[in-house]
């Protein structure tokens, strides 16, 4: 009991690593989104909506099992019928295994998809890293040509650009394909093979299920072994190296800057060939913005026909972190109604022009005029609308610009088609 004789209730506190987006901040994820919908529907890209959870299976075998999030970072629980179900830890899988289940395959040559939504991984939360984060994504199923992973890449970067983010760098690498990365895999152990020892105890398990995410490791000692590591590049087959060329080609005719980047492995066993990030020197160490790459054997891994996919996810609050603020809608109207008469004349008018489009804020709890005035200017509007009992017999309201501070009188029987005027784009 607290003393004045209620009882106080414990305060309930959001999860570690699980953040609110509060208004301040989902104004620029908004934009973000606005942007993005724009730029892909442009380029024939259509939305798709994959659930939340889905059977652990097809994580695992389309993440692969050696993956870190599948090992260490999946939120797993057994549904009450005993299915072993999965927070999505990605989109990817998702929408190749929609593109399956619904035969997408035979609607059109290749299937062009975006989504939108939360992810679910229980990384330990820092700067830029959450347990519950937010990601846009597009994928592109039914052609290997390299003009695809151009118009990928292209829409990465265009999209960043469209959202005013600066400081950005397009890192490059081609992993290779089946053909070729066997040897390369071996390659890369022969060399790793005599120093295992100064290897961090997570890159000696690596060595013997993925050794390729060796490559990938920020630890100094696994980063200094590694550093005359051979190159995934100097193993390519003929016609994954004639792929990464027209890739890297069509980039310069597009005069879209990028690096190469040997080490750049990604984290996802269904990729092949080109592999790509997205980074910035702005975030400290959660330096990647975005990412993605080409996973031609995922559909036919998850039960489907053989088709070549490519895409990219990128992180929300990361990217809108390094957009400029953006205001929030203000108010057009700021209704200051005087009296109970006031607010039953123009509640109905107020509820109308706000179907029509106008913003309009109004003191429910009424008070002095001092006071409306007063919340009027907090909320940033225009104009404010005063209204009291001398007004609805004069059949006039004053209008206030909260800029200029001019007042006229607008008559009552026209106030919505002057209201509007004042308004028009």
């Amino acid at each position: 009991m607290g003393k004045t004789g209620y009882i106080v209730a414990m305060k309930i506190s959001a999860i570690r690593g699980v953040k609110d987006i509060l208004p301040d901040e989902i104004v620029r994820v908004q934009q973000l989104e606005d942007t993005a919908r724009r730029l892909f529907e442009r380029f024939g890209y259509s939305e798709i909506r994959i659930p939340i959870f889905e059977v652990t299976e097809l994580f695992t075998r389309g993440i692969g099992t050696t993956t870190d999030i599948v090992e260490k970072e999946m939120y797993t629980f057994e549904d009450r019928d005993g299915k072993k179900l999965t927070l999505r830890p990605e989109g990817t899988a998702s929408v190749v295994r929609a593109y399956i289940e619904h035969q997408m395959y035979l609607q059109k040559p290749v299937t062009k998809l975006y989504y939108l939504g939360p992810m679910f991984r229980h990384e330990r939360p820092q700067a830029g890293r959450f347990r519950q984060f937010y990601q846009i994504g597009i994928e592109a199923l039914g052609t290997s040509s390299a003009a695809m992973d151009v118009e990928i890449l292209a829409v990465l970067i265009w999209l960043l650009q469209e959202a005013d983010v600066t400081g950005i760098q397009l890192e490059l690498n081609s992993l290779g394909d089946s053909v070729c990365r066997p040897q390369y895999r071996k390659a890369l152990k022969s060399f790793l093979k005599d120093n295992l020892h100064k290897l961090c105890e997570e890159c000696q398990k690596r060595y013997e299920t993925n050794p390729l995410r060796i490559l990938d490791c920020k630890n100094e000692s696994c980063r200094a072994v590694t550093a005359a590591a051979p190159s995934p590049l100097d193993h390519l087959c003929q016609d994954c190296l004639a792929h990464f060329e027209q890739v890297k080609s069509g980039l310069d005719q597009l005069k879209i800057p990028f690096v190469i980047n040997q080490r750049l492995v990604r984290g996802l066993d269904y990729y092949n060939r080109t592999a790509f990030e997205v980074t910035t020197g702005r975030l400290g160490a959660q330096n990647s913005i975005a990412g993605g790459g080409r996973y031609d054997g995922l559909t036919e891994e998850l039960g489907g026909p053989p088709t070549p996919g490519i895409g990219f996810a990128m992180g929300v609050e990361r990217i809108a972190s390094l957009m400029k603020p953006v205001e929030p809608p203000k108010p057009d109207f700021f209704f200051a109604l005087l009296g109970e008469e006031a607010l039953k004349q123009m509640l109905p008018v107020i509820m109308q022009l706000r179907r029509e489009g106008l913003r309009i804020e109004i003191d429910y709890g009424g008070g002095n005029l001092k006071k409306q005035m007063g919340l009027s200017d907090k909320l940033g509007a225009r104009y404010t609308l005063i209204l009291g009992e001398n007004e609805l017999k004069s059949g006039k309201a004053i209008l206030r610009n909260m800029t200029t501070k001019e007042q006229q009188e607008l008559v009552l029987s026209t106030l919505s088609q002057t209201l509007k005027s004042l308004v028009k784009p």
